[in-house]
């Protein structure tokens, strides 16, 4: 008997072509069991023959074509509620015929010898014949049964699952895709239980922005159900494919789980004290994760969405299913969704609420708090839909909304996975970022919603939801700008004109200056406003410049400097007189990394530090990194990291601090620096300054001085070479690339990894340089490029 016409198959008869047999889940489930090394709880399915046997034997056809005649429109969320409910209660009245029911009992009884078990526990899920594809899928459909025993409760949950098929959400889902509502069958999965003790689900693509350079991983305790349905916000470990290091992670409080009953059925618990605010995986069950997440999307060849178990009884790790991912999967990876884009946030609007950016956008307008499921009917075209969490049921309100704000869930929940795919912005989880939706935003408050940054507002931001609604426009090619391998950045002062810039060809922002900020926004001497009860000036001014340059140019790196004001610079400052001491030379005096850790000033740079993290974590702007200006030691460099470290600035991944090398201790001492640091940015004026012992501000010797002398570039070339040796990056922020072509030559030969010039340099600089690179790969292939003459060996 040929696979179509039989009523039940195991999983190793079924594969991935399946679909049409026995339905998306139920055709992975076999592909992973019989082409995949990935550990599968063993099962059985029923076919879609067995689902049209049912129909046909018990004469349900004629009877569900009667009601949705009558379903004229699925808008209409009370007739479609009706109707469905009504198309159920005639499937759940029909007999399950003999024939099938003794199909399904010996399936069973042949699965307990298979398992060694007696009356063995299982999960029954539901899988529709046009379910789990990339271009038809929106969460929960169709529903899941855990828990069950007994060959009486394993039919009728089969039963269960074929009258899900007429479920509001699932009626709806087929209708907008032109789906025929009764050309659709269903195949119910028998599984064997797995008795997790934890569970969650797994994406080989951020779902957020369709990079897939990563995977993500979430878990909580018990059954996986309560992470899907949004009742348990997860634990979240972000994975590097290319190495399985565990790039990042956020462990939240998970206070409940589902837990299955001894004698079937499950039940909610409370999470035990000592494992509510625990670590969910160890690190080795990340990374073991993280490998069959690889294996499974290697197999596929397409980013996979995967949900996984540990059983309690013997801590194996247990693969529960695979399918497509929904959303990039079928969409076009060469333009993704950019997140911490342009999010401008103006100083004194009021952060209401945040949370984790489930699906990216940005939009304004009224929010609808809906805490009772049974009023969301009452939900408005154009509103945010503000609640606890959102169900399948909801999916026709839910298309109305303009943007969707959860209390609870994750990346991977119910709301996150269908605002993905409806294209609707959503945030999710905002009680695990201390305060849930529904309790900071009032209904009928106007509020905008950043949704690529997580952060809600009070009120309407005018240019935030302008740029968001600004439709493409056309663009005139006026010339090609090339691409090189070295990267350029550009210097920025004034914050107030990186809108004006961030629209040239530069790679990020190399050196943005924060002296401006102080001399232009605060005016006051740091120490001046905390004495005066007023640092919060200082934060937020800060905040809002730095904010500016962030926004422009997102997602391009911003490297921020710490403030590098001479003490005479300082003294300009309101109240600036009683708290800088006179130097001879201010130029060698106390500046920089000096000042950070000194008893005297480290109140003001701890501002400093907060409002690196106002913007990098309020804001959300993740492209925001630091460097430290002006540090003689390693001592120093390592003091100030440590103080950094000490309030919540952790180099990392997304975090990386760059040291100014402007110092020949810098360049001598690399090799040590290396440790502190993830790159350099040379700072050619006061390097040549301090190498050649000539203050080019001095008429009398000016004359000497030349970022061209050989002592400068060999240690320039040194640098290069001694950070790269630890994989450290170099970049370069002085004058002279701007002005000597041949010194940008020298560096790009040397192998600096980027240049940093002023806004009108970066057009002909990066042309400059692409036909360096160029000159460099033909003269090694034709073998006749020019000598350089001069030796910069060390």
């Amino acid at each position: 008997m040929n696979k179509e016409a039989k009523l039940v198959l195991w999983f190793n008869e079924i594969n991935k072509g399946d679909v049409g047999i026995v339905g998306g889940k139920a055709a992975s489930l076999g592909e992973l069991t019989s082409s995949t090394g990935v550990p599968v709880p063993y099962g059985f399915a029923t076919t879609a023959e067995a689902y049209n046997y049912f129909m046909e034997q018990s004469k349900l056809k004629e009877k569900i074509a009667v009601f949705l005649e009558k379903l004229d429109d699925v808008e209409d969320s009370k007739k479609l509620r009706n109707i469905s409910a009504e198309i159920r209660k005639e499937i759940m009245a029909a007999s399950m015929p003999t024939k099938l029911a003794t199909a399904i009992s010996m399936a069973y009884q042949q699965l307990a010898t298979k398992v060694g078990e007696n009356d063995p526990f299982v999960a029954v899920r539901s899988s529709a014949t046009a379910e789990d594809l990339p271009d038809a899928s929106f969460a929960g459909q169709q529903d899941t049964y855990l828990n069950v025993r007994g060959v009486e409760e394993v039919i009728a949950k089969i039963k269960e699952c074929y009258a899900s098929t007429f479920t509001d959400r699932a009626v709806y889902y087929r209708a907008t895709k032109n789906f025929g509502q009764l050309e659709v069958a269903l195949s119910a999965v028998v599984q064997m239980m797995v008795f997790s003790k934890a569970a969650g689900v797994m994406f080989t693509v951020d779902v957020a922005t369709g990079d897939d350079n990563n995977i993500l991983i979430e878990g909580a305790w018990g059954l996986g159900e309560y992470i899907v349905q949004g009742i348990v916000t997860p634990d979240s470990f972000w994975v590097r494919k290319n190495c399985l290091e565990i790039k990042n992670r956020n462990i939240n409080e998970k206070a409940v789980m589902l837990v299955r009953k001894a004698t079937g059925g499950c039940e909610e618990q409370p999470v035990p004290r000592n494992l509510v605010n625990a670590q969910v995986l160890s690190d080795d069950e990340i990374k073991k994760l993280a490998q069959y997440a690889l294996d499974i999307e290697k197999h596929y060849g397409s980013y996979m969405d995967i949900e996984w178990g540990i059983d309690e009884r013997n801590q194996k790790m247990w693969i529960l299913q695979a399918r497509p991912e929904t959303v990039w999967s079928r969409s076009n990876k060469d333009n993704p969704i950019m997140v911490n884009g342009s999010t401008p946030i103006i100083s004194g609007r009021k952060i209401i609420v945040q949370g984790l950016p489930a699906s990216p956008g940005k939009a304004s307008g009224v929010a609808r708090v809906v805490n009772n499921p049974e009023l969301i009917d009452m939900f408005k075209d154009g509103e945010i839909l503000i609640t606890e969490m959102t169900a399948p049921d909801w999916v026709p309100a839910m298309k109305k909304a303009k943007a969707i704000i959860t209390n609870l869930g994750g990346m991977t929940c119910h709301a996150s996975i269908v605002s993905r795919e409806l294209g609707i912005p959503c945030i999710v989880g905002t009680k695990s970022r201390g305060i849930g939706a529904t309790e900071a935003i009032k209904d009928g408050m106007t509020i905008t919603v950043d949704a690529s940054n997580g952060v809600v507002y009070q009120g309407t931001i005018e240019d935030l939801v302008a740029a968001a609604e600004k439709p493409a426009e056309s663009l005139t090619v006026a010339e090609i700008i090339p691409v090189t391998g070295t990267k350029i950045y550009m210097n920025l002062g004034d914050p107030d004109l990186a809108d004006k810039y961030g629209s040239l060809p530069c790679d990020g922002i190399g050196l943005m200056r924060e002296e401006f900020i102080w001399t232009t926004y605060i005016h006051e001497h740091p120490l001046y406003l905390m004495e005066t009860g007023r640092p919060e000036r200082v934060v937020d001014g800060l905040a809002e410049g730095i904010r500016k340059v962030c926004q422009a140019l997102a997602p391009r790196p911003v490297v921020l400097r710490f403030s590098d004001f001479k003490s005479s610079e300082y003294r300009d400052l309101k109240g600036g007189d009683k708290y800088e001491p006179y130097e001879p030379s201010a130029l060698l005096g106390w500046r920089g990394a000096s000042r950070y850790y000194d008893p005297k000033y480290i109140g003001a740079f701890k501002l400093e530090l907060k409002a690196v993290r106002k913007v990098r974590e309020d804001y959300g702007f993740k492209n925001l990194n630091v460097m430290i200006p002006f540090c003689r030691t390693v001592a120093e460099m390592e003091k100030v990291t440590q103080l950094m470290t000490n309030e919540g600035l952790w180099r990392g991944p997304d975090f990386k601090v760059w040291l100014m090398a402007e110092i020949p201790s810098n360049i001598i001492l690399a090799d040590c620096f290396n440790k502190f640091v993830d790159g350099y940015s040379i700072g050619s004026n006061d390097l040549t300054m301090l190498i050649l012992g000539c203050d080019r501000d001095n008429e009398t010797v000016s004359h000497l001085f030349s970022e061209r002398d050989l002592a400068v570039k060999r240690a320039v070339r040194r640098l290069i070479e001694v950070a790269h040796r630890d994989g450290k990056t170099v970049s370069i922020c002085g004058q002279a690339p701007s002005v000597y072509l041949d010194f940008t030559e020298f560096l790009v030969k040397s192998g600096i990894d980027s240049i940093s010039v002023n806004p009108d340099a970066v057009k002909s600089t990066k042309k400059h340089v692409a036909q360096v690179e160029q000159r460099i790969m033909l003269d090694k292939l034709t073998g006749r490029g020019l000598v350089d003459q001069e030796d910069y060996s060390w």
